[in-house]
């Protein structure tokens, strides 16, 4: 089973309240176990290096009242790194790990090893390792003792088995209330004695996760160019990317790469050829474009989104929103803004690829699926499909050939010309009497009864875009035929949703929206107005966390989930109207970035906590910063020009 999944339900059960608690001094007997196994023969022990099994909360090792102990003998002469599986509901604290001569006398120590809690995150489960610098005599017993202080109610456990392991000599166990004393146990706890190789953390097991980073269900991804692993947040502790590859450094000083090929990672020592190989061909790829940001930060978040970016794009053209299952199929929605990111970073192959793949996907009336399977065979469920798809990809398709080199571009254009036109006729052909399109779920995904503007902007946004396109190549009737459409269109927002603030429904009735952002550049030529609502937008939807929920809708509750991408359409238009509104784009993208993961991943939603959450990376929101990044470093998108009616 791949790494990503495979253990992690390992670690959640010292996670679950209540776990932990004084009845750790006589846990039963694993089922099938003898209740009183028989200790191991004392005469010439084998050198033991430990045990990982850790199913059981054995011992409490809160002081003061509370310690463990486990006898062993090793081989070596040197003692350099010991670790443990602890688990613990308290958030504040330390850890103390030492080896001793004599388990009940601190003076007897060879070396000593105290971590904090707040270190670690808080919270948590898993392995535990502590370097340490002990020379020892082969074969002789010695004791791992481990000792935790906290001034919180909550139990911190060393965690182990019950069973008998060949070669394990005896473990023991400090209650003063409960034994008076030390007491010997014939139980085995779990730990290693200078783990190395697979032996260390972050590996085939965890290092100690917080609880607060299984707050999100993918924290990176490996990737080939053809296939992709997710990276469990559980793998993520103490992780960290090669500079400008999807190859993870791990905790042990080994890496973790998908080879060419493969669809399972494997981990190689340091400097791996194969992996040195992987980091050459992206970093590359990263050098055939361009990383825009206005200091090294920025540039180092937008190099991690366009990996991941990559890593998200199929060979098809299909774009994966996120890689866990509920969010492994291409919405045309995400796939456009990915477009565009993409070919303003000068990756111009990626993002002609998802414009072919939308071509290849849209339905005979002009419009899409809401989303796809990955390999184009179509939808699926039933979800409804969104007729803000027929603006975005237009927009996209505008975008992509502003930025596209010369020579065939206008080829390029011609063949995806049909796509276009079959759209742009598709909302045109919507507008109602006052403009408006029909009421259809939009990037929020829920049935509406009344137009929103989540569907209005983006589609005023496509038809200005097709407009221009069919000018371009000349085709004069087409263009007007939508250029009349976007001035209706543009009316009946005008006439409906500008008196109120640009709110999420025509009738007002629904709220603010963070769509509101839809109606600026790089999308829309922003109104005299639009400044004001999104100020005004902004702070309605500003949540206690930082971010923005996308709407504040009386009948619909987010709860207190901050989006990332919601939040970033804001930096993301106040960067493109420049001036005092690039001062707010800054601090709003700063809020973001702080809201990347340990391995600089962007997740689709922030807690009430301020921790990252579902999904990470989000391809949406790593579109999103790219485009905005650009735009503050000094080359904004093109925005779609208003074409006089005809």
């Amino acid at each position: 089973m791949p790494y990503a999944t495979g253990v992690l339900p390992a670690v959640l059960p010292a996670l679950l309240p209540g776990v932990l608690s004084a009845t750790l001094l006589a846990a039963p007997a694993a089922p099938g176990a003898p209740a009183t196994p028989a200790a191991p023969a004392a005469a010439a022990p084998t050198p033991y290096d430990g045990q990982p099994q850790h199913g059981t909360a054995l011992f409490s090792v809160k002081s003061t009242n509370n310690a463990a102990a486990q006898e062993f003998t090793v081989g070596s002469s040197r003692i350099s790194r010991i670790s443990v599986y602890l688990a613990s509901t308290a958030a504040t604290g330390s850890i103390t790990a030492q080896i001793r001569r004599d388990k009940a006398d601190p003076a007897t120590a060879l070396a000593t090893r105290t971590v904090t809690l707040a270190s670690l995150g808080g919270a948590g489960a898993g392995w535990l390792e502590f370097p340490v610098t002990a020379d020892v005599t082969p074969g002789t017993p010695y004791y791992l003792h481990l000792q935790a202080t906290t001034t919180e109610n909550k139990a911190i456990a060393w965690y182990g088995t019950k069973n008998p392991v060949p070669a394990s000599l005896t473990s023991w166990n400090y209650d003063k209330a409960y034994w008076g004393g030390w007491h010997a146990e014939t139980n085995r706890l779990a730990f290693h004695v200078n783990p190395a190789g697979s032996a260390r953390c972050g590996e085939s097991e965890p290092c100690y996760v917080p609880a607060t980073a299984l707050a999100a269900r993918t924290a990176g991804l490996l990737s080939n160019g053809t296939a992709v692993e997710a990276v469990a947040p559980s793998f993520a502790v103490g992780a960290s990317y090669a500079e400008g590859s999807n190859v993870l450094r791990l905790p042990s000083g080994r890496w973790r790469y998908l080879p060419p090929g493969a669809s399972a990672s494997v981990v190689v020592p340091a400097d791996d050829p194969g992996a040195l190989a992987r980091i050459d061909e992206s970093r590359a790829w990263l050098a055939a474009g361009r990383v825009p940001g206005t200091d090294p930060d920025r540039r180092a978040a937008v190099q991690r989104a366009l990996l991941s970016m990559r890593a998200l794009l199929r060979p098809n053209g299909a774009f994966a929103a996120g890689w866990s299952p509920a969010w492994e199929y291409s919405w045309p929605r995400d796939g456009a803004f990915a477009a565009v990111a993409f070919a303003a970073t000068g990756h111009d192959e990626e993002a002609y690829r998802i414009l072919t793949y939308d071509a290849a996907t849209q339905r005979a009336d002009g419009t899409w699926e809401a989303r796809t399977k990955l390999d184009g065979s179509g939808p699926p469920d039933d979800r409804k499909w969104q007729l803000d798809s027929n603006g975005w990809v237009p927009w996209a398709t505008w975008q992509w050939y502003q930025q596209a080199p010369g020579g065939d571009r206008d080829d390029r254009l011609r063949a995806l010309y049909p796509m276009v036109a079959r759209a742009a006729d598709h909302a045109a052909g919507s507008l109602t009497a006052d403009g408006l399109p029909p009421a259809s779920p939009d990037y929020w995904e829920l049935p509406t009864d009344t137009p929103n503007i989540g569907t209005a902007a983006p589609l005023l946004a496509g038809l200005d875009a097709a407009a221009d396109l069919a000018a371009r190549l000349g085709r004069t009737g087409d263009a007007d035929r939508w250029t009349a459409a976007a001035r209706k269109l543009a009316g009946g927002i005008a006439a409906s949703f500008a008196p109120r603030g640009y709110p999420r429904t025509a009738d007002g009735a629904h709220g603010r929206d963070s769509a509101a952002a839809f109606m600026g550049p790089p999308f829309n030529p922003a109104p005299a107005d639009l400044r004001a609502a999104l100020d005004s937008t902004y702070r309605a939807l500003l949540l206690p966390n930082g971010g923005l929920s996308p709407g504040n809708d009386p009948g619909f509750s987010w709860g207190s989930y901050a989006w990332t991408a919601s939040t970033t359409f804001f930096a993301l238009t106040w960067a493109h109207l420049g001036g005092a509104d690039a001062a707010k784009a800054d601090r709003v993208l700063d809020w973001v970035l702080s809201k990347r993961n340990g391995l600089g991943e962007l997740p689709e939603t922030v807690n009430g906590s301020g921790n990252p959450s579902s999904v990470a990376p989000l391809g949406w929101t790593d579109a999103l910063l790219v485009m905005t990044a650009a735009a503050r470093d000094g080359s904004p998108l093109p925005t779609p020009p208003l074409r006089p009616a005809p």
